[in-house]
């Protein structure tokens, strides 16, 4: 069977949907997830061992699982119980729920990456010691993972095309929709293909270009 792409131009609007809903869940469940990550990195950093156990507790359950499972669990688990929530949602719930799990590590070896001199500075100037966090020793960390939460990002972007499994309009579901009525498949898979290829070598590109503003900043 030969390949055809000549029905697929009609469809662009489909894709172009796809393209608007994936970007937006993305940049919704990194946003969400960073701020969860940080909280749930600091929690796994504090000396209350409870505190700590159930930062490492979550760290750890939400790296163990499928992204998959956490998704459906969301979607088909939790209406047992009488919680049921839109496919949008639910997306982001999973996605940022996910994200955090490993945006924590990065964040927690950020902070611990940076030099223990900076917090006994802190202190020895009247900070206390969440004052030296929130204005010393996280912004210096968030600066050393920005290639790492980029990373994230990049990661997230292609992930997110499993939210097409509850139904959800992102680009994944798109093409299975022109699937369905072209009774072709390769054509629509390909085309989203080059489509995350393509939004993923940007938003790489767009990451480097900023980062190495940053390295040039600090050389100044």
């Amino acid at each position: 069977m030969n390949l055809d792409f000549s029905s697929m131009p009609q469809y662009t609007q489909l894709f172009i949907n796809g393209i608007i809903m994936t970007i937006e869940l993305t940049l919704i469940s990194v946003a969400i997830g960073a701020v969860l990550g940080l909280i749930v990195a600091l929690m796994k950093m504090s000396s209350v061992k409870v505190i700590s156990f159930i930062g490492s507790a979550y760290v750890e359950i939400i790296r163990g699982t499928p992204l998959l499972v956490q998704i459906l669990i969301i979607y088909n688990g939790l209406p047992q119980f009488g919680i049921k929530f839109p496919g949008f949602v639910v997306g982001i719930i999973a996605l940022s729920m996910n994200s955090a799990g490993y945006v924590a590590e990065i964040i927690r070896s950020g902070i611990q990456a940076v030099d223990p001199g900076q917090m006994e500075a802190s202190r020895s100037l009247g900070m206390s010691h969440s004052m030296a966090m929130r204005y010393v020793i996280i912004p210096q960390a968030i600066k050393n993972i920005l290639p790492a939460l980029g990373n994230e990002f990049v990661v997230m972007l292609k992930e997110s095309s499993i939210v097409s499994v509850i139904g959800f309009a992102d680009l994944t579901r798109q093409a299975e929709i022109v699937s369905s009525v072209t009774y072709r498949a390769f054509e629509p898979l390909i085309i989203i293909a080059a489509i995350y290829f393509v939004m993923t070598l940007v938003f790489s590109r767009l990451l480097s270009k900023f980062e190495r503003r940053l390295r040039s900043g600090d050389t100044r």
